[in-house]
């Protein structure tokens, strides 16, 4: 039986760099066949033995970066420094995760209160098993090493499906991981098209799918998901608002504003693509803004747009935009496949498709705004709830507005620092999706809580769970819960 393959193509030359199987459900079938038995493996390994092995893979990764980031370049477009920077960064997370899973999820004795004084509590974080990973083409290395490394921490063993674009990247991870954990296939790599990622998520016995891209197919994948009531934790992108206050260091904050946007050609999903700025600065700001963009070039500082179909929706994001608002930086005549040059428009309406959708794209919309109040408002007026920035020098005011932003993330006087640092949680509300990776949230999102109570002497007079109990129980329990919670706070 012939195998059906595909290719992977570098988006800035069109080249042909690999060819891979379109691996159908039988194939994926059997793929988490072997990672059911793997799971079992790595689970009864213990916490030490992993951390063991997952610092040993951080080391096979480190070792092999250069070659690594080629592959990310040649799928991805990307420059090899950038390709760099996200395998440095998911570097950190893993030895992060291989680090702290034991002492995020070790058993520990909890509370059990006055009326369970007779009882001992204990609660602990269990493996689901099976974790499924569909992961994204724009950071085909740090974003689904997110879940990836967290999932194995945490004990799982992981099918992981990479996107159609960046096949190469998935199956290079795994065969790094097979250099530190040759016993099983605990991380194993199926390549295809959609039909691969559909079939992993109906597969009964994975217990879990991580996915990241769009709102539209993490539509589907929910619905595939469904059928077998597997969870899902998934990430969807964003419209992320950067806010300007009128105290704000304005180079600085331009600098990062300009970095945040059309750093990896905008294609980033916690990417900035709205600007809000106060009206005592925004001139200057925007001055300095449009000034440094200026300097940015395509195909030298960033890469191309990597997925084709992309070009279709920057385009027409830029032509609406161009229309109503006033262009700065750029315009139409931007769009030169496969690149998109620098792209900076005002006073944009806020219902236009290039201020509501998802550009993903090195554009960005600015607008003047009376104050950081009316900023933080039009912010959070959008179904996304991704991440977003605030430059002010007041601190206080800072972490107000930062509290009050509608989204998962928010970074304070810095863009997207948030993702470098392994400790804190990374997701989103609303249709940027649900669930969370990175940090101890991400190590429990691939976890069932284990609760397990113990009596540990007989209450005299107070057994509540039995037929026998009479009314002096009733009555001792009566005046107990009175004693401890009868009283009304003044």
């Amino acid at each position: 039986m012939t195998t059906l393959t595909f290719d992977s193509l570098n988006p800035a030359t069109g080249q042909v760099v690999g060819s891979y199987p379109k691996q159908a459900a039988d194939a994926v079938h059997e793929a988490v066949s072997r990672a059911e038995e793997a799971a079992r493996w790595w689970a009864g390994i213990g916490h030490q033995e992993r951390r063991r092995r997952l610092l040993d893979y951080k080391a096979v990764v480190t070792r092999n970066l250069r070659e690594l980031a080629q592959v990310v370049h040649d799928e991805t477009g990307k420059p090899i420094g950038d390709a760099t920077l996200e395998i440095v960064l998911t570097i950190t997370h893993l030895d992060w995760a291989a680090r702290n899973a034991h002492k995020v999820l070790r058993p520990r004795r909890v509370s059990t209160g006055m009326i369970g004084m007779n009882m001992a509590a204990t609660l602990e974080y269990l493996p689901l098993g099976v974790v499924g990973v569909i992961g994204p083409w724009n950071y085909p290395v740090f974003t689904p090493m997110g879940s990836i490394a967290y999932a194995l921490a945490a004990g799982n063993a992981v099918v992981f499906k990479p996107s159609e674009l960046t096949p190469g990247v998935g199956v290079k991870l795994a065969e790094l991981f097979a250099e530190s954990v040759p016993e099983y296939p605990v991380l194993q790599t199926v390549t295809g098209l959609g039909e691969t990622g559909a079939a992993l998520a109906k597969d009964p016995r994975v217990k879990k799918i991580a996915f990241t891209g769009s709102y539209a197919t993490a539509k589907r994948v929910m619905a595939a998901c469904a059928e077998n009531l597997t969870p899902l934790v998934a990430e969807c992108g964003g419209k992320d608002a950067f806010i300007v206050d009128a105290d704000a260091d304005l180079d600085a904050a331009a600098d990062a504003c300009l970095w945040g946007a059309m750093s990896n050609a905008g294609q980033t999903c916690v990417g900035v693509e709205r600007v809000y700025v106060v009206d005592q600065v925004y001139e200057a700001f925007v001055g300095k803004l449009t000034s440094m963009a200026k300097e940015v070039k395509a195909g030298e500082h960033y890469g191309p747009i990597t997925m084709p179909g992309q070009l279709d929706i920057i385009k027409r994001h830029i032509d609406d935009a161009a229309k109503t608002g006033k262009t700065l930086v750029g315009g139409p005549e931007s769009v030169r496949v496969p690149y998109v040059e620098p792209v900076i428009i005002e006073d944009v309406p806020e219902d236009s498709p290039a201020v509501r959708e998802e550009t993903f794209g090195p554009t960005i919309t600015v607008r003047r705004t009376r104050d950081a109040q009316e900023a933080l408002e039009l912010a959070n007026a959008s179904a996304y709830g991704l991440a977003g920035t605030i430059f002010t020098k007041n601190s206080r005011r800072a972490m107000e507005l930062a509290r009050l932003m509608r989204s998962g993330m928010t970074a304070i006087n810095s863009v997207i620092s948030f993702a470098a640092i392994p400790s804190l949680p990374f997701g989103g509300v609303g249709e940027s999706g649900f669930g969370r990776i990175h940090g101890a949230d991400g190590l429990r999102e691939f976890t069932r809580p284990k609760a397990i109570s113990r009596q540990r002497f007989a209450m005299p007079g107070m057994n509540l769970t039995t037929f026998k109990k009479g009314e002096a129980e009733v009555e001792r329990l009566i005046r107990l819960v009175t004693f401890l919670h009868g009283r009304r706070k003044r």
